[in-house]
């Protein structure tokens, strides 16, 4: 690996992010299937979790669960993954239970991971989201994401925002 690892665990003021992990499943189904065009199965989700721990070992990239403390409730992923960037230059992504919306979660989280992606040695992380996805885009503003350039996308266009240190 050209990079070490992210961290296995990380942890926030109100956030502990860890792997996903086979128990995760049921609430993983959930989360996928609120956004979803078609049915997540259980079963799905834990195909899904055991990829990213295939690609996590192999890459020492990959997605960590958000759960709050002190009771570990999961509310969704944050991670740094290739998406539409490079292992040189990879993507952040998140995604919370729509329960968990709204309370500065992604911003938190977000923050603790880009950090430790930098830690790696990374210079460039990129984020790609929908043009309508006004609550993310805010999100990426608060990190210090620019406004690089806007694709097509097969549902509308794309905003390419890149972080740089």
């Amino acid at each position: 690996m050209r990079f070490p690892p992210l961290p296995q665990r990380l942890e926030t003021e109100r956030l502990v992010l860890t792997p996903e992990v086979e128990q995760d499943a049921e609430w993983f189904a959930a989360l996928l299937n609120t956004r979803a065009q078609g049915e997540f199965t259980v079963d799905d989700a834990r195909a899904k979790i055991a990829q990213m721990a295939e690609t996590m070992e192999a890459t020492g990239i990959g997605a960590l669960v958000l759960r709050t403390k002190p009771d570990g409730d999961p509310i969704g992923y944050c991670a740094i993954v290739v998406g539409r960037g490079s292992l040189d230059e990879p993507e952040l992504a998140y995604e919370l239970l729509p329960r968990a919306h709204g309370n500065g979660y992604a911003t938190e989280a977000s923050r603790a991971l880009l950090d430790a992606a930098f830690a790696t040695g990374r210079r460039r992380i990129w984020s790609t989201i929908a043009a309508w996805n006004a609550p993310s885009l805010r999100v990426l503003e608060k990190l210090g994401f620019q406004r690089h350039h806007v694709t097509a996308g097969t549902d509308g266009d794309v905003v390419w925002l890149l972080c740089e240190r």
